[in-house]
Order: structure tokens, then C-alpha cells, then sequence
């Protein structure tokens, strides 16, 4: 079975995970996060059927969420957009570093970074600039 088609988004204003997860608790309480964006994939199916969005945290990848579902969300510009439904549990990944882009971008399943194991998962992330760093030569 092929992975999973993904989407892989500049996460601005956070920190890291744990800045995004906190945000995500005061503004979303018990339901699912949700994150508006002005594009509709065209590639829905392939992304609803397992995938995630990864978050780019100042210039390195460190987490994603899994998508769940996209709901039509229309502007008081009457411009549809896209709400990406999101569980709620947000997984950290091993450091890649991203170089900045704009919107989101498609990211294959094969090209994903790995999840962290469970007991490295609540490790404190180290500061982007190291990450990326090791990131870069292969250390994380």
C-alpha cells in the first residue's frame, strides 16, 4: 500500500509543537483544531484517506496532525475556502528543515519525516537553528 499523500504548512507565530497545541487548546477547547486556508486541494481523496498536514516551525519540520476531513468554510468576501479538520493529537517527527515557501504544499508520503518514538515524543524540541543543523548533516 503506497503512504499517504500529506500537506506540509509554515506554522507562523509558534514557536514549535507546543506553542501550536496550546493555541490550538484555548481557541478550539474539545473539538477538532482547524486551520482555514484560501486553496481547496484538488487531491482530497488522496489526502483524506490517511494523511496529515506537517508543520514547519522557523525553518524545520517537527510535528503534523492528521487530517480528518476539509469542510467548506465561505468568507464574508464570499470567497470559499478550505477548513482542514484536525485530530486533535499533534505527533512530533524528526527534524527536516524547510526552506521557507508560501501556502501549502503537497508532500508525499515517502518524503515524510519518521515519527518520533513515544519516548522521545515529549522531549523538549531543541531551538530551530540546531535542529536544522542537524537536520542538514543527518543527525536527527
Amino acid at each position: 500500500m503506497p503512504a499517504p499523500l500529506n500537506l506540509m504548512k509554515l506554522c507562523v507565530g509558534a514557536d514549535g509543537p507546543e506553542d501550536l497545541l496550546h493555541w490550538q487548546k484555548q481557541r478550539f477547547h474539545e473539538a477538532p483544531a482547524i486551520h482555514v486556508t484560501r486553496m481547496w486541494p484538488r487531491r482530497e481523496a488522496e489526502l483524506l484517506d490517511g494523511g496529515s498536514i506537517y508543520w514547519v516551525f522557523k525553518g524545520v519540520m517537527l510535528a503534523r496532525q492528521r487530517l480528518l476531513r476539509l469542510d467548506e468554510r465561505l468568507g464574508q468576501d464570499g470567497i470559499r475556502r478550505c477548513a482542514l479538520v484536525l485530530d486533535r493529537d499533534l505527533v512530533r517527527v524528526a527534524a527536516v528543515p524547510r526552506r521557507p515557501f508560501q501556502g501549502w504544499r503537497y508532500l508525499k508520503g515517502d518524503e515524510a519525516p519518521a515519527d518520533l518514538p513515544a519516548d522521545r515524543a515529549s522531549e523538549d524540541p531543541l531551538p530551530p537553528d540546531i535542529a536544522a543543523a542537524l537536520a542538514a548533516v543527518g543527525l536527527v
